[in-house]
């Protein structure tokens, strides 16, 4: 038996991986187990980490700090990656908003941090290593403990008291998300409340009864208004027109026009009368509608078309086809000449079958090539994003210089890679599976080597005499700010649950409540939510750190 003891005693790399796979292995299978209708998913690794480690199973310092971060990074960038090409018009939309609840809950959870130091007579210098576990915020940490050196102090024990309350502090925000669930949440409020926004295109059928646009071309009407619209087909008597820049309008043409949603009424005003027939519904056959026009969606497959502009490849003039919409992700969008093309998009175009054929070779359209995901330009993000989280930002007022971190860097860098990634012609593109396993992966290794860390001296720490008090500050730091942001945020209505999910993990920064949160939701407004708030977010917590040791200590 020396074999089994040398595979979970001995330290080396094989142990570390032995170990580390044990318990993302048991933690994800138990994770499926309900109790009272709950399940927590991913999140169970974290608790049978702390089990093992309680146990006096460790593995080598070093490996278990390399796992644990490259877990983190792995999942933040990906993460960042996933939603950064729909991340700024998102962020135009509601992000605004979306970072102003999770400021609240920082304002909270800061307000009450004060007010218990006063109260209970807590000094600033733990309670502020209290705020961080709870928050379970490390580079914060970092900045509270270079403030508090500079004023004399030592940063022991603001950094005990982070690792007693770092654990509550994980799962403290599943907690709150729990109750809420149980207690508030509705059946209504699990529906998307804007799911519509993802399908930024209309298609309508308009009758040209304005006299101004009879005998004028299709270009020069484009030219003529600030309104963008794609005509798809024309029907002119008993013909099947494709339309051209160069077509000429005629009074009574019928045309199928596909247009931004909120341009509708005044493509109606441009030709004069709306057809009132349906296009928009999904079980329409578009292949059946005329018997010598065609519509296929083809992929972008070509990586010398990522980044070119949709009217620099001339498909129209070259092929003879039209492009009505590009689909991105689950984003449909309207198919303008300048629209920036990305690897992997989804174009309608709509043609006559042999000139369809020679664009589709011309686009790509190969599905197996979209399979193989780049991995060269996921490591070089990360090694960008690692980068950019380790330049110091100086702040008027501040003695220390503050840094995003090895979460906040990768994280940014991931959005801006998939939102301009393209603009640079970096192939960005990355399968919604192979995103969805490199996540999974790499939370469940950051989570199994942070419950293995802070299982180690869970129990002596809590027994010490102020352990417990930590422990229930930490934990009131926690739950406390989350539900009550979160249960007014529910009342307004405007926000489904999934997207007030994370933005509660966002502003904690806790990436294991939203790994929960996921495997409870069946939809990617909670990613979206958290990416869009926890830049900013882990940012203020950092700053407000040195302001509480600055004007508290």
């Amino acid at each position: 038996m020396d074999w089994i003891n040398g595979l979970f005693n001995i330290p080396s790399a094989l142990q570390a991986m032995v170990v580390i796979s044990l318990i993302c292995s048991v933690g994800l299978l138990l994770g499926k187990i309900r109790f009272g209708g709950i399940s927590l998913g991913v999140a169970f690794v974290f608790f049978f980490g702390i089990a093992v480690g309680n146990f006096g199973l460790q593995i080598d310092r070093q490996m278990l700090m390399y796992c644990e971060n490259f877990g983190l990074v792995l999942f933040v960038y990906t993460l960042g990656l996933h939603v950064g090409p729909n991340f700024f018009g998102s962020f135009r939309n509601e992000g605004i908003w979306l970072n102003m609840w999770a400021m609240w809950v920082i304002l909270l959870g800061t307000l009450m941090t004060v007010g218990m130091t006063y109260v209970l007579g807590v000094p600033m210098s733990d309670m502020v290593g209290i705020l961080c576990g709870a928050t379970t915020n490390t580079p914060a940490l970092g900045a509270a403990q270079s403030a508090l050196e500079h004023v004399g102090i030592s940063g022991a024990g603001a950094a005990l008291a982070t690792a007693v309350t770092y654990p509550l502090g994980v799962v403290g925000v599943i907690f709150a998300m729990i109750f809420i669930r149980k207690c508030f949440v509705k059946e209504s409020d699990l529906k998307v409340r804007h799911k519509d926004d993802d399908d930024q295109t209309y298609v309508g059928q308009f009758l040209v009864i304005n006299p101004a646009l009879v005998g004028k071309t299709i270009l020069e009407i484009a030219q003529g208004t600030h309104m963008k619209f794609i005509i798809s087909r024309i029907w002119r008597g008993g013909e099947v027109i494709l339309p051209k820049g160069g077509t000429q309008l005629k009074r009574g043409d019928n045309l199928l026009v596909v247009t931004n949603k909120d341009e509708v009424q005044g493509m109606e005003i441009l030709f004069g009368q709306k057809v009132k027939r349906d296009w928009n519904r999904d079980q329409i056959d578009w292949n059946h509608i005329d018997s010598n026009i065609e519509s296929r969606i083809v992929v972008i497959s070509q990586p010398m078309l990522n980044g070119k502009r949709l009217g620099q490849l001339h498909l129209r003039d070259a092929y003879g086809v039209n492009v009505s919409r590009v689909l991105r992700g689950d984003i449909k969008l309207l198919a303008t000449e300048k629209l920036i093309i990305c690897y992997g998009d989804q174009l309608t175009i709509v043609g006559r079958p042999a000139d369809l054929d020679h664009a589709e070779n011309f686009l790509g359209n190969s599905v197996k090539t979209l399979k193989e995901p780049n991995i060269a330009s996921i490591f070089l993000g990360m090694l960008l994003g690692l980068a950019l989280g380790t330049i110091p930002i100086s702040l008027p007022g501040m003695d220390s210089p503050i840094r995003l971190g090895i979460a906040g860097g990768p994280i940014i860098m991931g959005i801006l890679v998939g939102a301009f990634g393209p603009h640079l012609q970096i192939i960005s593109y990355t399968t919604r599976s192979a995103s969805l396993m490199l996540r999974k992966l790499g939370l469940s290794l950051y989570l199994g080597c942070l419950g293995l860390d802070a299982g180690k001296d869970f129990l002596a720490t809590v027994v010490r005499p102020e352990g417990l008090l930590w422990i229930g500050l930490g934990f009131i730091l926690t739950i406390v700010p989350v539900i009550i942001i979160g249960i007014i945020a529910l009342r307004t209505k405007k926000y489904d649950f999934g997207t007030i999910c994370g933005i509660l993990c966002g502003s904690m920064a806790n990436p294991m409540a939203l790994g929960y949160a996921n495997d409870t939701m069946k939809d990617e407004t909670s990613n979206i939510s958290y990416a869009t708030v926890y830049p900013l977010g882990m940012f203020v917590r950092v700053i407000i750190a040195q302001i509480l040791v600055m004007f508290f200590v």
